[in-house]
């Protein structure tokens, strides 16, 4: 097993802290916070060993799961990778693109691997879907939450919509040709509303929506392809694919079916998978340790997350045109 440690004991910190310590592909050593009373106060109430210096903790362990505010990616993930460590870091993966880049090339100089916190790849609905969205062409996400304080110091591009971002940039094999924007501040002095135009050289448009004003959660995502509709709602993990096939001559009575001006008649089915109930937050730590014992690609690495990170800062810079 791994030795394992957490850096940052925050909200979702927190969540890390229970599930590396359950975890069967782990061992959990401890956890840092720069809030002393915090760590302190969590090392009383829960159990998990606190440790004041980092330095200390690093030298513990092989990997470590980096759950700090965005500012603190960098700088935190240099340090552990300096020290022979490998790192899980929470989205988005750094700050600026630069740092980014920084840390893919850090991590080949020293043989070590990285995975990027985009949980919505681990989503039982997008697993369920990922199989049946083939060639999207159109696609619409909309990712829309009530008004929480925490996250606010960044623009809801990296926020919210990074979420669809990779997992668009995961599906759609093109390269991204052109992006507009446009971003509205309400409450923070950043945007907390935005909409985003990517158009990828394949001729794939995805339109996307993000609020963390709204006034209900709304977590969704349609893929449109040629003879095929594929809607994953992330929030209520709910998979519905909607297909059709050239009508047979003698359809039977419930059979759907329509026909074009030009006579062609088509039959729409439904091909609904299976949702496979699962923990996301554990699967994509676990998924990173099986990728280290096996040397392999992790499922979301750091490129993908710089990747991610590009074309949000791309959104991000089209605001001001």
């Amino acid at each position: 097993m791994l030795n394992v440690g957490v850096l940052g004991a925050g909200h979702l910190g927190k969540i890390h802290l229970r599930l590396l310590n359950e975890s069967n592909k782990y061992s959990f050593v401890g956890f840092h916070d720069t809030n002393k009373a915090n760590g302190l106060t969590i090392e009383k109430e829960l159990g998990y060993p606190f440790y004041e210096d980092i330095d200390e903790l690093l030298e513990k362990v092989d990997v470590i799961d980096i759950v700090t505010p965005t500012t603190y990616h960098h700088q935190t993930a240099v340090k552990a990778l300096n020290a022979g460590v490998h790192i899980f870091i929470e989205k988005p993966i750094t700050s600026t693109v630069e740092e980014a880049e920084e840390l893919i090339e850090l991590a080949k100089k020293n043989n070590l691997k990285g995975q990027v916190g985009h949980v919505e790849r681990f989503n039982p609905a997008f697993r369920a879907a990922i199989n049946k969205i083939d060639n999207p062409m159109f696609i619409e996400a909309h990712r829309l939450a009530e008004f929480n304080p925490r996250g606010t110091d960044v623009p809801v591009v990296l926020d919210l919509m990074i979420h669809d971002i990779d997992a668009i940039l995961s599906v759609v094999k093109s390269k991204v040709k052109n992006i507009s924007a446009s971003g509205v501040s309400i409450i923070s002095e950043t945007p907390d509303i935005a909409n985003a135009r990517i158009q990828f050289e394949n001729g794939c448009v995805a339109n996307l929506t993000a609020s963390r004003i709204s006034l209900k959660n709304m977590r969704k995502s349609r893929f449109f392809q040629r003879d095929a509709y594929v809607s994953v709602d992330f929030l209520e993990k709910h998979t519905e694919v909607v297909k059709m096939k050239d009508a047979p001559k003698d359809p039977d009575d419930f059979a759907m079916i329509l026909q074009n001006a030009e006579g062609v008649k088509k039959q729409i089915y439904f091909d609904n998978p299976e949702i496979q109930s699962n923990n996301a937050i554990l699967d994509e730590l676990e998924t990173f340790a099986d990728a280290i014992n096996k040397d392999t690609m992790p499922i979301v690495s750091l490129e993908q997350g710089a990747q991610a990170l590009k074309v949000a800062m791309r959104i991000i810079k089209a605001f001001d045109n």
